[in-house]
């Protein structure tokens, strides 16, 4: 059953709330409470967010949210739902571009405008490198050195790890807090809760309400609805392969629940138990296969 309003958390939905001309006054207000800064936002332009490298040759960056504010700074918005290997090199490239952007034509003495990296993440950080992290939300990171010392203040990394935001309604204190809270419940929300009464919120929720959309914008937002399930299936697929692959081998030198004693030397007797045990549990025929260097044949006529 389709709820009241957009998921968020796909490109169309994130766009819709964020990325429009209408909607520079909820994007300003969201980087206003992320940064908590003396000096606010109080106007962004939108610039293109496909940046090419010096050739046609080169790679290109494609940003969700590109956009300059009123003193000159620039913003990288991305919001990335599932696990991505290298997500932090993609933002580090990323930030490449605005870098660039900045080269001024003949005499030029490099002074830059600062530039922030936005990602707001569907996924927690989990490799050992980041434990550090603490199951935080908000992660700013800048340039240091040996001493721990800021190297660069003009360019600045954030990640919104949105997994560790549990507050409830009754929880939320700050201005980022009611951000977090309605990015990462908005798709379930059939009411415009209580604390989200001010004029900024109520117009994040009209554009979010799906009743309001044209037909075209409807047919977007499917689409842009299944590519995001799409990939949640293909990754969910690719992490079961994984398991079952830990699985296999756990088998094989015999330590999963004492089902096979001793260590297995990959015989093929021992290869049909484990494969049976596999086919018992549901797994496919095509990664038992591959997984145990056994045919198709062999396993089809397992009972």
């Amino acid at each position: 059953m389709q709820g009241k309003y957009v998921n968020p958390f796909t490109d169309f939905g994130f766009k819709k709330i964020f990325a429009e001309e209408a909607s520079k006054p909820l994007l300003i207000d969201f980087l206003n409470a992320l940064l908590n800064q003396e000096s606010k936002i109080t106007n962004i332009t939108f610039k293109n967010t496909e940046k090419l490298g010096f050739t046609q040759a080169d790679r290109k960056a494609v940003y969700d949210i590109f956009c300059d504010n009123n003193n000159g700074e620039k913003f990288i918005v991305e919001l990335q739902k599932l696990k991505q290997n290298f997500f932090k090199d993609r933002t580090v490239y990323y930030s490449t571009f605005p870098i660039m952007d900045q080269a001024e034509k003949g005499e030029w003495s490099y002074q830059l405008n600062p530039i922030y990296c936005i990602g707001i993440l569907g996924f927690t950080f989990e490799s050992k490198q980041d434990l550090m992290m603490n199951n935080e939300v908000v992660h700013t990171i800048k340039l240091k050195d040996q001493n721990n010392k800021v190297f660069y203040e003009k360019l600045t990394f954030i990640y919104l790890e949105m997994p560790n935001f549990t507050k409830t309604e009754e929880e939320l204190e700050t201005r980022l807090d009611k951000w977090l809270f309605f990015i990462k419940n908005l798709e379930d929300f059939q009411e415009i809760p209580a604390i989200f009464g001010d004029s900024i919120f109520e117009s994040a929720f009209e554009k979010a309400e799906l009743a309001k959309y044209n037909k075209d914008e409807h047919l977007l937002y499917q689409a842009s609805l299944k590519t995001l399930r799409d990939n949640f299936s293909a990754y969910q697929c690719a992490t079961d392969e994984g398991k079952t692959e830990g699985l296999i081998e756990g088998m094989l030198k015999g330590k999963i629940e004492g089902k096979i004693e001793g260590k297995i030397e990959g015989k093929i007797e021992e290869k049909l138990e484990i494969a049976t045990h596999l086919r018992q549990q549901g797994v496919s025929i095509e990664i038992i296969a591959m997984s145990t260097g056994l045919t198709k044949e062999q396993i089809e006529n397992l009972k």
